[in-house]
């Protein structure tokens, strides 16, 4: 069994931020693929299965993302390896994306949550870049703002060609 679990911040007020990017892509590809999630926030997140594939959106704040993970995965008893961790990164620029296995934090808090609870960083995640404030027109911006703006029109634009490239990859994952 594998696990797909996305990053973001609960509430209609953060959905549409740069740090609930994780949860856009994995929405879109539930709707693509048909996969039903729940409305109810079963384990701290909505989830939904399809061939052995558990999908959850975490449904707490990004510094927590953790515990409803720890919960899911020991459920279903799914080995850290077998999970795929969606989630936006300052690091990438707009429009840039990495698949990695078995790294850092690098400062995402969301990350740190996990890898406290899991007790390893030997998971794989899906680095989706949102760029840093300081290559920003506002480069004097706080990180922790920055991460809840909307993206501008001409970023969105990239975003949204960016998870048009994403969906097929992620199929091609979740289908191996």
């Amino acid at each position: 069994m594998k696990l797909i679990y996305a990053l973001g911040n609960p509430g209609e007020k953060y959905q549409h931020t740069r740090h609930n990017l994780g949860q856009l892509i994995l929405l879109k590809y539930c709707q693509k693929y048909n996969i039903s999630l729940s409305n109810k926030d079963k384990f701290g997140a909505r989830v939904g299965e399809s061939n052995k594939v558990i999908f959850a959106l975490s449904q707490g704040f990004m510094n927590l993302s953790g515990f409803p993970l720890q919960k899911i995965s020991s459920f279903y008893k799914i080995d850290p390896k077998d999970i795929l961790v969606i989630h936006d990164d300052l690091d990438l620029k707009v429009g840039n994306y990495k698949l990695q296995f078995d790294r850092s934090a690098a400062g995402h808090n969301g990350i740190k949550s996990i890898i406290e609870q899991l007790g390893t960083q030997a998971f794989y995640r899906l680095r989706v870049g949102i760029d840093h404030p300081k290559n920003s027109p506002i480069p004097e911006m706080l990180v922790e703002d920055y991460v809840l703006l909307p993206f501008r029109s001409e970023e969105k634009q990239i975003i949204d060609s960016t998870i048009d490239k994403i969906l097929p990859e992620l199929h091609e994952i979740v289908s191996s």
